[in-house]
């Protein structure tokens, strides 16, 4: 334990003593939720490959305190202290609600598919525990994955792999009549570190659709609904020809789709179809849907043909197409696109995302930079966090958001340069500019947890 957690607990304690003998009082409504100052704090940062930004050469990451997380003198240097995590590219990591436990998935190479678990002793003091978990015969040695908010107990790891036409077979005079590919869902065990549960299928579109030569291309960013018995994966979808079945590109694209599955038993998948977007809903290498408060799930959109949305599922697992909230409209911006978000309470979420007026990077000409905005999720309405903005800002590869009470804790680094941690007031809006993140060339820091 660090000197200054150890002072804070301290702290904490001494107050608890002084103030036993009072009545206990909960906090008034606008002082929000006091955030928790005892627990680690992860800094996880992405290695560049052969690319600046690619993030292909590994993740390191380093635990600090909450108070030295939220002092800018405090400099935290990721890739040179750091720990390793296993995984051949970027891992996709997610952490314990108390921050003690950090989870991953190698993804790739000789380990991809591998799910462990690392106690967290800060500094670059990661243990990882005796027991490991491959997932890759059943999903691959690169599933897409998130921890469901349950108290840590289960993760769901999803795929899609070999899609092929139904008349495939060499020879065959069967007339075309889709592209399907098999389909995996993977319940994990977070705390045995054991598979529960996966089952795999095909999962078929319309018929009309499938004729045109739709398909189902990936899974991705699971999340459990109010009622506990339905999991909702996000989808990216594809069009190939289906006279060559080559890939298409530029095609008139349908509705944004969800798969929607029975919890726990993963079984009966059907699709439910957005027809206020048509933008794939599978986010990248984050989570994607969140439940808030209100009962209801909030989806974000990316490749859609008018930018971004935030689309909301009820409780009945269907889309709402009543709620209508285009970033596009809410910020004055024309295509945007989501890279990644998270929901903070209260209907209130941060948005990472780039648009057509952002500039293009200097490490590499086809990225976008990257912005940050507050979402009001009630009153559809967003505006931009007053932030150190410029082009090698790039949230593309970003992965992890702490929220911890009112507080949402940020890495703002462009790629090769040196940043900080910026800590968000969700009921203020405020923002105070955190520790520095030391930086190398190429690299870029890709979360908090």
């Amino acid at each position: 334990m660090s000197k200054k957690l150890f002072r804070t607990t301290l702290i904490t304690a001494i107050t608890a003593l002084l103030l036993s003998g009072c009545e206990n009082e909960t906090l008034p409504a606008d002082e929000g939720t006091p955030p928790d100052t005892e627990r680690w704090i992860t800094v996880a940062g992405a290695l560049m490959g052969e690319n600046p930004g690619d993030g292909n050469g590994g993740t390191m990451v380093y635990a600090v305190s909450y108070e030295d997380a939220r002092d800018p003198n405090i400099s935290i240097n990721v890739f040179e202290e750091g720990f390793g995590v296993k995984s051949n590219r970027t891992a996709r990591l997610q952490s314990s609600e108390d921050g003690n436990t950090l989870f991953n998935i190698a993804y790739t190479g000789e380990n991809g598919g591998e799910f462990s678990r690392y106690k967290v002793n800060g500094g670059k003091q990661f243990i990882q525990e005796d027991v490991s978990v491959s997932i890759a015969q059943y999903a691959g040695s690169s599933p897409r994955w998130a921890k469901l908010f349950d108290g840590d107990r289960t993760g769901i790891a999803v795929n899609v792999t070999n899609i092929t036409a139904n008349n495939a077979v060499a020879g065959s005079s069967e007339p075309f009549r889709y592209y399907r590919g098999s389909a995996t869902v993977l319940a994990l065990d977070l705390q045995k570190v054991e598979i529960s549960g996966y089952k795999q299928y095909q999962i078929p579109l319309t018929e009309e659709e499938e004729l045109q030569g739709h398909t189902l291309f990936r899974l991705d960013a699971p999340v459990l609904n109010k009622a506990g018995n339905k999991v909702i994966i996000g989808t990216w979808m594809q069009k190939r020809n289906p006279l060559t079945g080559e890939t298409e590109s530029n095609f008139e694209r349908l509705g944004t789709k969800s798969v929607v599955v029975d919890y726990p038993s993963l079984e009966n998948p059907r699709m439910i179809t957005s027809t206020v977007s048509d933008g794939d809903c599978s986010g990248y290498r984050s989570f994607n849907s969140f439940l808030a408060d209100d009962g209801n799930i909030y989806q974000a959109t990316q490749r859609g043909s008018n930018g971004s949305w935030i689309l909301r599922i009820n409780s009945n697992n269907q889309y709402d197409n009543s709620y209508r909230f285009s970033l596009d409209e809410a910020l004055g911006i024309t295509h945007s696109y989501i890279e990644s978000w998270r929901y903070a309470g209260n209907g209130i979420a941060y948005v990472m995302y780039s648009h057509d007026g952002s500039a293009f990077s200097t490490f590499n000409a086809e990225e976008r930079q990257s912005y940050l905005a507050r979402v009001d999720l009630t009153a559809r309405t967003a505006r931009q966090v007053e932030l150190p903005y410029e082009p090698d800002l790039y949230f593309f590869q970003y992965q992890g958001f702490l929220v911890n009470g009112d507080e949402v804790y940020v890495a703002v680094t462009p790629v090769g340069k040196d940043g900080h941690i910026y800590i968000l007031n969700s009921r203020t809006a405020a923002v105070t500019k955190g520790a520095r993140l030391l930086n190398k060339a190429g690299n870029h820091y890709i979360g908090i947890y």
